[in-house]
């Protein structure tokens, strides 16, 4: 039975974009028969006491966790940090006797992983979900064309360079890759995908909920669910709301989730002329989230135009698919891997409120089309971007790297 380590920056039990594609991958992976466990970490929340031999069981995942480290300054912590994951991986590699090092990003993941693996002989694959460079801008943590910016990036490089295989979850990763010299044939494509046993059911119109929310039965409900983060643009969208109720007086915004820009985006609706029609819920339990799509109309993501949103596919317009909801984003990179503007989704220009406005009323004002829009993308997803056939994609590079695996140094 072939033997999975997963090398994670964070798991389950946390909610994030990220847990829930390492969930989809490690659960598609079980259901085929192989081994799999997951190890975080110095940055998994909330690890506590469960640092000990037999590891956390979540959704019936197993997780290793990797001790907490003393704070300290950057860039030490980067360095101390590799070096306790590494450990945490060496110890692991002489109990669990893993086949295979699968590293997520972030990079320093992939450092750890590769430590051990070339120590031990061990294949080590790198998968990509975005550069930490990238992401660091996109959060407000970093800046581009920095000193640090520049350093992440020439790790980021060495890494790849270094692992054995190489997955991305999107072609923007991939071409940026190849452009900095990675040989095209070490990369494969992974795309986001949907677990159609979490999102594939729809529930029927939540009217209870809808009666809390305030939510009547002739509402027009836009909605965002995700992560109130600067580059997600949510602040475009309430901008757009004030011309949105103009040419559709029904129109209401619901806004589910959480983040660093929380205490501003309530403050810039509540400023609004339109503030009645403007509704926080907060951070709601992952189990219960379809309650929540059940009420909406349109998703909208209004991703700003940057080089993570160019590069980077995002999970939630492809859960909205899923749940037969209709799509409205930013034209960004990441969005066109997606969504076929007209067909499966609406794209509008980024950046831009009047054109949230425009394309959210255009879509309200032609419901008859609704019907064949939810049903294409709901298609596009089963067929294209279905965790139980995305999964298919890792078994060749596997087998390959298995095939050329070094003698063993684990026992």
């Amino acid at each position: 039975m072939t033997r999975i380590l997963h090398v994670l920056d964070h798991s389950l039990p946390a909610h994030s974009g990220y847990t829930f594609r390492t969930r989809a991958l490690m659960k598609a992976q079980a259901a085929k028969g192989w081994a799999v466990a997951g190890v975080t970490g110095v940055r998994q929340p909330d690890s506590g006491g469960k640092t000990g031999a037999d590891g956390e069981t979540v959704d019936g995942l197993t997780f290793y966790r990797t001790p907490s480290i003393a704070p300290v300054r950057s860039p030490i912590r980067e360095w101390r940090e590799i070096g306790a994951l590494a450990s945490r991986i060496e110890a692991l590699v002489r109990a669990w006797q893993p086949d295979l090092l699968h590293a997520h990003s972030p990079v320093l993941d992939a450092m750890a992983a590769l430590r051990v693996g070339k120590r031990l002989g061990i294949p080590v694959l790198y998968e990509i979900r975005a550069f930490w460079e990238d992401a660091a801008v996109g959060n407000g943590t970093g800046r581009e064309h920095s000193a640090r910016y520049y350093l992440t990036r020439t790790l980021e490089t060495r890494a790849v360079k270094a692992a054995d295989a190489v997955a991305v979850i999107c072609d923007g990763l991939r071409g940026d890759l190849i452009a900095r010299g990675v040989d095209p044939a070490k990369i494969i494509v992974s795309p986001n995908g949907v677990d159609l046993d979490l999102f594939g059911d729809p529930p029927p119109r939540d009217a209870a909920l809808a009666a809390r929310l305030g939510l009547g039965d002739g509402d027009a409900v836009i909605g965002f669910i995700g992560s109130f983060y600067d580059y997600e643009g949510i602040g475009d969208l309430i901008a757009a709301m004030p011309a949105l109720a103009a040419a559709q007086p029904r129109a209401r915004l619901l806004l589910v989730g959480g983040g660093p820009m929380e205490d501003a985006l309530k403050a810039q609706a509540a400023a609004s002329p339109v503030a009645d029609r403007i509704r926080f819920v907060g951070r709601v339990p992952h189990s219960e989230v379809d309650h929540y799509y059940s009420l909406i109309d349109i998703l909208a993501y209004p991703r700003k135009k940057m080089r993570l949103t160019d590069l980077v596919t995002p999970l939630k317009p492809l859960e909205a698919m899923a749940q037969g909801k209709l799509v409205a984003a930013s034209d960004v990179g990441g969005h066109r891997e997606l969504i076929e503007d007209g067909a499966t989704g609406t794209l509008f220009a980024p950046d831009d409120p009047a054109a949230i406005a425009a394309a959210l009323a255009g879509l309200l004002g032609r419901r008859d089309l609704w019907d064949d829009r939810r049903r294409t993308a709901r298609l596009f997803v089963e067929t294209h971007r279905n965790w139980s056939s995305n999964i298919l994609r890792y078994e060749p590079v596997y087998q390959r790297l298995l095939a050329h695996r070094a003698p063993s140094l684990a026992a």
